[in-house]
């Protein structure tokens, strides 16, 4: 298996373009957010959330994955 280049992203970007692509899906992620603790490791915490969230946030995985 080929080892995939990592690209060089913003964190709020991706926070931001995370956050769009859920609000369409009609997810809520509240604790989304740039983890503070770690800048130069540019981690994005997704947070807690509720089990139908974390199922509806799968399905729409899948629904993505089949188109």
């Amino acid at each position: 298996m080929a080892t995939k280049q990592k690209r060089d992203v913003d964190p709020f970007a991706a926070v931001e373009a995370l956050r769009a692509a859920l609000d369409e899906a009609g997810i809520v992620l509240p604790s989304l957010r740039v983890d503070p603790a770690s800048p130069a490791l540019k981690l994005v915490e997704l947070g807690r959330v509720r089990a139908d969230v974390a199922d509806r946030l799968a399905q729409a995985l899948r629904r993505e994955g089949r188109e």
